[in-house]
């Protein structure tokens, strides 16, 4: 089964995926062994880009049988070790490199590793500004008390024929985007929605998939305490249950 396929039936059956963000920089190999038994798939990757991708790839497959997506921060962000990638654009930034350049790029080297391409629109919400990401990608940031522009642009994602949008508040941001503009988001564009940056708690999580998220990323919160997998793997599950009967 391709990974995208695995991911919409997890969907459907469960409600919601919880991705595990690895950060080629910092790894916590302890964190990995929970990731094996909480966790849907797990990204792999970063915003700098400097790192030896392909050696924490082949550890990460070590250690799980899930499937490992690329996360890609730049052109050479890819692994010809990985299962798939977020073939992303960031649609918000203010440089056309990280829009479509970047993507371009990568395309052959893409084909010729026969990696799976998930087209996945990167949507930088506030407080990504402040992050590394709004940095690196020099993005126009959309305000969190706006969702109707962040329900335009993943409605714009869906028309370009993307079939999944990333909300992205940031690597250790200090609040997480809000639920309306994940509701607003969902229920305009309908396509599946990630939504990651500032989940710290497991309750967190938990509203985050009540008010639409289709896949929820941590990556901070595991490396600073790998115990809190479990916890918010069984609230995204809790939530994603209750969903299904809304």
């Amino acid at each position: 089964m391709k990974v995208e396929e695995r991911l919409n039936r997890i969907i459907e059956e469960e409600g919601a995926i919880y991705f595990v963000l690895v950060d080629p920089e910092n790894v916590n190999y302890e964190g990995l062994e929970k990731i094996k038994d909480y966790s849907d798939a797990i990204l792999i990757g970063g915003s700098s880009g400097i790192c030896e991708l392909d050696y924490v790839v082949k550890e990460v497959k070590k250690i799980t049988k899930l499937p490992t997506i690329l996360f890609p921060g730049n052109v050479d962000n890819i692994s010809k070790y990985a299962d798939a990638i977020l073939y992303m654009s960031l649609f918000n930034s203010l440089n056309p490199y990280w829009i479509i350049t970047a993507p371009a790029l990568g395309a052959l080297k893409i084909l010729k590793y026969n990696l799976e391409p998930i087209p996945t629109a990167y949507l930088c919400i506030e407080p990504a500004k402040k992050t590394s990401v709004g940095f690196v990608g020099d993005i126009k940031e959309i305000p969190q008390n706006k969702p109707k522009i962040t329900a335009m642009y993943c409605l714009s994602a869906k028309f370009f024929g993307f079939r999944w949008a990333y909300l992205e508040a940031g690597s250790g941001a200090e609040y997480p985007i809000n639920n309306e503009t994940i509701k607003m988001a969902k229920k305009v564009s309908g396509i599946n929605i990630i939504v990651g940056g500032g989940i710290k708690k497991p309750e967190i999580a938990y509203e985050k998939v009540l008010a639409g998220a289709d896949g929820i990323v941590t990556g901070t919160l595991v490396e600073k305490d790998p115990k809190m997998i479990e916890k918010v793997y069984d609230a995204i599950k809790k939530a994603g249950r209750e969903k299904k009967w809304i």
